[in-house]
């Protein structure tokens, strides 16, 4: 049943751009709401029940189930089956979306049903790809979450598979969906900032649930949680609660901060700027509070460089502070920030005088270079420069971008065209993320192809 409460109709009505606005004058600040005055993609009418789409999940964990959460709300939607390793969380599907949820431990149940269109592939990173292939060639559209890859071979896989059987593939950075994002590469693209030259991001957590030390059940054992299966490609131990409730923890299953962060700085970077990657990167980092046994790393910096562009990224989750989230693009006349909910922009237009240093010289020299000077920039016809200010859009109170992010994977299952974040966005997105790791494990620069998608 759909719930049309406040968060909804503004998410609703929510738009995916704005008009710009004329520069402000220097020194003020001018704040706008990101507004429309009607979602393209909304459907314009109420959908009958056979014109529903059959979502299934696949993973059950905590960004599986909050995405569904999400799913379910956009019109024309309905959950009919789950697939997970606990019992507990195959209880909790029922609880959440209604006793006749269809659940099983064996994803292959689901897949062979006829009336599901669509599935979430909400696992654990090492079974991103098998999941996605097995479900696109049963016919299924797929939502996959961040990271699409575990292993770079993992890519090719993925995007010839979702060419050959002609299957809708999101990939769940939700960030490329986001009005504010949306803003971004327009204000960037009209010049707001002028020419970009460098992009530095952030995504910093000081909190146990943030490094990922998920709470474990009291029941979790090898007969409520089927091990064997979990472990799927991953090497074969002994049942480990740990491992299987904090699997991001070690790369056996996940990516690190990598994979589970790096990433969607990459993707709203390669959004706004139109961009499909690095040449090169390097990082550092280490295990530098959360000594638990865990493999992935708590403190990560990585320095990247573009065609036309650098970027620094850092994720660290002793950093001491709330959580923190943004990127900040530096032009030649200015720079665009994206925070929490806004993005703004700070003009600052270059001078046309560059001005002159000539106290030191002698008096005839400094009145020879000045009379140059003056012919080369004359005071009077000199115009002065665009007005410098600040101009900061806000996203409406309860704005969700998954929420839009999975309304552009449902209106291309409908239609069957394009999404925002179709395989190859994702591989490129991932691939660049998962150079950090590698360039840590070698201690060295790592080079990538972003057009051929491949290590050099």
């Amino acid at each position: 049943m759909q719930i049309w409460n406040r968060r909804h109709f503004l998410k609703t009505a929510a738009a995916l751009s704005a008009a710009s606005i004329a520069a402000s004058r220097a020194g003020s600040e001018t704040v706008r709401n990101v507004f429309a005055l009607k979602s393209e993609l909304e459907p314009s009418q109420a959908i009958s029940a056979n014109d529903h789409i059959q979502l299934a999940l696949i993973g059950a964990g905590g960004q599986g189930m909050y995405d569904t959460g999400e799913a379910v709300q956009v019109p024309g939607v309905k959950l009919v089956a789950v697939a997970d390793c606990y019992n507990g969380r195959l209880e909790r599907s029922k609880e959440l979306w209604g006793a006749d949820v269809f659940t099983t431990r064996d994803y292959n149940e689901i897949l062979s049903r006829k009336d599901i269109d669509a599935v979430i592939v909400g696992t654990p990173d090492h079974w991103h790809k098998q999941a996605s292939i097995d479900s696109m060639k049963a016919g299924k559209d797929v939502y996959c979450e961040k990271p699409m890859i575990h292993e770079y071979r993992d890519g090719p896989e993925m995007i010839e598979t979702a060419k050959a059987t002609n299957r809708i593939i999101q990939i769940g950075s939700q960030r490329v969906s986001s009005i504010l994002y949306l803003k971004a590469k327009e204000l960037l693209a009209s010049g707001a900032i002028g020419k970009l030259n460098m992009v530095t991001a952030r995504w910093d957590r000081n909190s146990s649930m943030g490094a990922w030390n998920y709470t474990i059940p009291p029941d979790a054992s090898a007969q409520t949680c089927d091990w064997e299966r979990f472990q799927g490609t991953a090497p074969k131990i002994p049942f480990s609660a740990e491992r299987f409730f904090q699997w991001r923890k070690w790369k056996d299953y996940g990516t690190g901060v990598a994979g589970d962060l790096f990433v969607h700085l990459f993707s709203g970077t390669h959004f706004i700027t139109d961009s499909h990657g690095p040449t090169q990167g390097m990082a550092t980092g280490g295990l530098r509070y959360w000594k638990d046994g865990r493999d992935a790393l708590d403190v990560v910096l990585g320095l990247f460089d573009y065609s036309d562009f650098n970027l620094s990224l850092r994720v660290n989750f002793v950093d001491g502070g709330e959580e923190s989230e943004g990127l900040l693009f530096t032009g030649d006349e200015g720079t665009m920030e994206i925070g929490g909910g806004w993005v703004s922009v700070n003009r600052v237009p270059r001078e046309k005088d560059p001005g002159l240093t000539i106290d030191t010289f002698p008096k005839a020299m400094q009145a020879q270079i000045q009379a140059e000077h003056d012919k080369k920039y004359p005071k009077q016809h000199l115009e002065g420069p665009p007005a410098a200010g600040f101009e900061k859009y806000v996203a409406p109170e309860g704005y969700s971008d998954s929420y839009d992010h999975f309304r552009n994977f449902f209106a291309a299952v409908r239609s069957r065209k394009p999404v925002v974040e179709d395989a190859v966005f994702g591989y490129r997105a991932a691939g660049a993320a998962l150079l950090s790791n590698l360039s840590i494990q070698k201690k060295q620069v790592v080079k990538w192809d972003p057009e051929e998608m491949k290590l050099v």
